[in-house]
């Protein structure tokens, strides 16, 4: 699969000289001269001009001493062309490299990594922009080193579950957006069964496709069985794509009586979404995840379980199946390493999401399997809503809309959580580069290397800052966000989208020049 694309790079001319035809040399030679100041004169007044980007070259270096790449941290220098990554070179071979008359970018002692690649955020565009919309999600995005959103198919109205819906939430996107953004489709019951509007809805351009275990809480997106799952996965194998899973079945409450239970606790709710909704629910869903093995009826599918909250007996059967060859895949979310439920205030809804926030004990052992590789990666699940949804003042937590808001803080807060579990920069990478941009099949995406898509982000992972008031935060509502009042560590220097500088210095670039991610 290939995300189409457009490209800011120039191929360069060249013309055949056959030697037969000497006569023609000297006029040839002129005729090449004066196209070649004619196209870099174009090419230099588009650049300058542009506001795509706060830096007015197509063409430089940014060098660091510590650049992750695949090959592992180096002091070198990255070059930049035609927004692509040119050449990545260790600094002790900077001098054969470096080229007079190109721009270079010092940054020192920050970190130069790939952009982050967050493939689950919901945006609410079109429809239910007065949550959040495209221009202030993305420019979130960017002030956080994140480059590429996959956008989900619900919380937007209408969900995107059909070419028709899809064209509406392409149509919210042009000249909107600030970093990359593709698309998942929406998997629900009108459309399970019906091989070839599942098929439409894939070739529509839709990255794969998304489905929820239990009620998504949305009219329009409904919940799926297994049933509908199975068919799902049967479709999604001849177009290689993954199927998200919301793995949450509703069992039996912990709670009998509400009347005993104070909606302000949020023990409360916990109780009402028991750890044994995602171990239930996966359970089922492994059921016909094992068809996904070589050979089985629906090789080529891929299961991703998305933000796993329960590192117990979910995490377990997660680990058995992979054993066992199935394609499946988990990740978890910041707010699940971050967070436990003994700390939450009374009330303070913000902290509000499903699968819930769970113990400081769980939260240990989230972190102990995102250490050994069992989970796979990370994502946002950036879900805002109105502030008043939230409930704040009556926090009562069985009724204020579930979702924490985070879009912009992912990066510092995976760093400051995981200083104590030794988490390197390499890892961050993983979790959040090189892995989803794999799973979304954006190959062109994650990783600092030669041929990829220039988008990086520069950051200073010792820098301390006080999330507060005065802090810039660029999403919709920042009232809403549960990690207001936290210090972190790691400020966001300067982003880069395909080689555009979209933001830096605390500033973005005027112009919302991100590409759609279509999957052909």
């Amino acid at each position: 699969m290939t995300p189409s694309s457009s490209s800011s790079g120039r191929g360069e001319r060249e013309m055949e000289r056959s030697l037969l035809q000497w006569r023609l040399l000297p006029l040839l030679a002129l005729i090449a001269s004066f196209l070649s100041f004619f196209f870099a004169s174009r090419s230099f007044q588009v650049t300058q001009g542009s506001k795509c980007s706060l830096l007015p070259h197509d063409h430089y270096w940014i060098s660091s001493k510590r650049i992750v790449t695949p090959d592992g941290l180096i002091s070198g220098s990255v070059e930049v062309n035609g927004g692509v990554i040119v050449s990545v070179v260790k600094e002790a071979d900077w001098h054969k490299k470096q080229r007079s008359r190109v721009k270079v970018i010092d940054y020192g002692e920050a970190v130069l990594m790939p952009g982050l690649v967050d493939v689950h955020a919901h945006l609410d565009d079109p429809g239910r922009s007065e949550w959040e919309g495209f221009p202030s999600g993305t420019k979130a995005a960017a002030a956080g080193g994140i480059t590429t959103l996959v956008d989900m198919p619900l919380n937007s109205c209408p969900s995107t579950v059909s070419p028709e819906t899809l064209k509406l939430k392409i149509e919210a996107a042009k000249k909107r957006i600030h970093v990359d953004v593709g698309f998942w489709g929406g998997l629900v019951p009108d459309n399970a069964l019906n091989s070839s509007a599942l098929a439409s809805l894939l070739d529509a351009g839709v990255l794969g496709l998304k489905s929820f275990m239990c009620p998504s809480g949305i009219n329009d997106f409904p919940m799926t069985n297994i049933t509908h799952i199975k068919e799902g996965l049967s479709v999604l194998a001849k177009y290689r794509r993954p199927l998200l899973v919301h793995a949450e079945i509703e069992k039996d409450s912990e709670i009998e009586d509400g009347s005993d239970n104070d909606p302000r606790s949020y023990l409360t709710y916990l109780k009402t979404r028991p750890t044994s909704w995602e171990a239930g629910a996966i359970r089922n869903l492994l059921s016909v995840a094992e068809n996904t093995r070589i050979g089985g009826s629906a090789e080529g599918a891929h299961v991703h379980i998305v933000h796993l909250s329960d590192a117990g007996s979910s995490l377990d059967l997660i680990k058995e199946a992979k054993s066992k060859g199935d394609s499946v895949t988990v990740e978890t979310c910041p707010h699940y390493l971050a967070f436990s439920a003994e700390e939450i205030p009374e009330g303070d809804t913000r902290f509000k999401c499903s699968p819930p926030i769970r113990d400081a004990a769980n939260r240990e052992k989230l972190w102990e399997a995102m250490m050994e590789g069992d989970i796979d990666m990370l994502s946002s699940d950036h879900s805002p809503t109105k502030p008043e949804l939230k409930l704040l003042s009556d926090g009562n937590f069985l009724k204020a809309w579930g979702g924490i808001s985070s879009l912009q803080f992912v990066l510092p807060v995976t760093w400051s959580y995981g200083k104590k579990y030794r988490v390197t920069l390499e890892q961050v990478a993983s979790w959040w580069s090189d892995r989803p941009s794999k799973l979304a099949g954006l190959h062109s995406k994650g990783a600092i290397a030669v041929g990829k898509h220039a988008d990086i982000v520069v950051w200073e992972p010792e820098v301390e800052f006080d999330l507060d008031e005065d802090h810039p935060i660029h999403f919709k509502h920042p009232s809403i966000s549960a990690y207001l009042g936290r210090k972190l560590s790691g400020k966001v220097v300067s982003t880069f989208v395909r080689g555009n500088l979209v933001f830096g210095e605390g500033k973005h670039a005027s112009d919302a020049c991100g590409s759609l991610l279509l999957a052909t």
